[in-house]
């Protein structure tokens, strides 16, 4: 009996460990929530503009490399990514929202949307 529950129990830490590192971080777009374009806040919607454009943006760290650093984006390459600011009604600072682009921001195509600084993040979709 003593040997079962052994072999039980290393059985679920097993099981647990395979789980954890499972869903530990998005590891592609696919995984992650999508919006619309017509469904982001105004704000928003003006920056991907801007973006597009090239500029001009409001704050001194839009264009900045966004390390990535809680892996809730697909990985690639230190550089890969840039973040704009997108401005928070009623907030003194850069508030929390931020859209981060992948690859050659204005050309791309590929951009994230955040309302909660990094904690989450959907694909925004044309």
């Amino acid at each position: 009996m003593i040997l079962n529950l052994k072999s039980l129990r290393n059985s679920i830490f097993f099981l647990a460990a395979v789980l954890f590192s499972a869903g530990g971080s998005a590891t592609d777009a696919a995984a992650l929530a999508v919006v619309h374009i017509s469904d982001l806040p105004g704000q928003a919607q003006r920056v991907l503009v801007q973006i597009r454009q090239g500029g001009p943006f409001s704050y001194a760290k839009d264009g900045a490399v966004f390390g990535n650093y809680e892996q809730t984006l697909p990985r690639q390459k230190r550089g890969y990514y840039h973040e704009y600011t997108v401005k928070t009604p009623g907030s003194r600072s850069r508030g929390a929202r931020r859209i981060v682009a992948g690859g050659v921001p204005q050309a791309s195509g590929e951009y994230y949307y955040t309302e909660d600084h990094y904690a989450s993040f959907r694909r925004i979709k044309e």
